[in-house]
């Protein structure tokens, strides 16, 4: 597989987001299965893996770290060809009393024991706290870098002027935040300024919650526990329906290019920016596996122009947007 650069790192060019295998999706895997899935990938070629200590069923406080163990029993032996992305949230209660720093740092090192690893390449602010200044965090994180704990740092779903905050007291490595051909507002402000700035993209939900595969419908029943497609604002039946044309041109162009509606919208974000790095998320092995072989597709500058001409032309119902703080009752990724 191809690799590119976010910030200092050199990464596949698509990644695998692990948040499946713990929470989002209904029913998880056993962990044999999770394992076997994670070393498919790896065996193909995708050097990146996206967790965050919070991943575990039902995000309940006793299953925290439930998501960063996986990775850790499944990558013993193989963690120095890999790059290793987990995120922590920051508490007002944990800060009161205690400094910034010292409260990441305890994130850090159960994080580092639960993944079996002395260094994380790539550790995120999983939501901005609108109580404690982004320049502090930074600060303290880079701090971490210094220690050789960390070695590059990221915020999520955040907006430009967080990321130029951010960026001004320590450099950042990489965003991560919802992009897909249905949210696309990253595009005006984000993507540009991280592209001057040598700051990556990574793409969560790449593929809109599976409903760029094609396949889901008004007819289509999530499960009913711990299934993040419940709330995803498109997947709502009145959304669907109305979402139905931009869904038949993804599935129509596709079908042209001979390959699977979710690898055209892969590629698509591949192809268009040079610092865009998609973690599409899945428990399923041959999902993961249709995901990884976008990187055998190849769309040219012509494809790309047709495709945004087009998604321009269609309204979109069911936006989410991309900032997102720790105020934000949809906090799923």
């Amino acid at each position: 597989m191809q690799k590119r650069n976010i910030g200092i790192l050199e990464v596949s060019e698509i990644g695998l987001g692990c948040m499946g295998f713990s929470h989002g999706y209904g029913k998880i895997p056993d962990e044999k299965y999770s394992i076997e899935a994670i070393a498919q990938a790896l065996d193909y070629g995708c050097n990146f893996l996206d967790t965050a200590e919070v991943y575990g069923p039902n995000l309940l406080p006793e299953n925290i770290g439930h998501n960063e163990k996986i990775l850790g029993n499944s990558i013993k032996g193989r963690r120095n060809s890999l790059t290793l992305a987990t995120k922590f949230f920051l508490h007002n209660e944990e800060v009161q009393n205690n400094s910034i720093y010292h409260v990441i740092k305890s994130h850090l090192e159960a994080s580092l024991k639960r993944l079996g690893t002395d260094y994380i390449d790539l550790y995120y602010l999983h939501r901005i706290n609108p109580q404690i200044p982004v320049e502090e965090i930074a600060l303290s994180l880079s701090r971490l870098i210094d220690e050789g704990l960390v070695r590059g740092y990221g915020l999520s779903q955040v907006g430009a002027d967080t990321i130029r905050r951010a960026n001004a007291v320590a450099k950042l490595t990489a965003v991560q935040n919802l992009y897909n051909m249905f949210e696309r507002d990253i595009e005006t402000e984000v993507i540009p300024f991280c592209m001057e700035n040598n700051i990556g993209i990574v793409a969560f939900s790449p593929t809109s919650s599976g409903l760029l595969s094609g396949k889901i419908t008004k007819e289509t029943i999530f499960e009913k526990e711990d299934d993040v497609r419940n709330f995803v604002p498109q997947l709502k039946k009145g959304n669907l329906e109305a979402n139905k044309p931009v869904i038949d041109f993804i599935i129509d162009f596709a079908a042209k290019k001979n390959i699977a509606p979710v690898q055209l919208s892969l590629a698509w974000m591949i192809k268009k920016y040079p610092n865009v790095v998609p973690i599409p998320g899945s428990k399923n092995k041959e999902r993961i596996l249709q995901n990884l072989k976008t990187s055998e597709v190849q769309l040219t500058d012509e494809d790309v122009s047709r495709i945004d001409s087009q998604l321009a032309k269609f309204s979109i119902y069911g936006h989410r947007g991309f900032e997102e703080d720790m105020n934000t009752k949809f906090i799923k990724n």
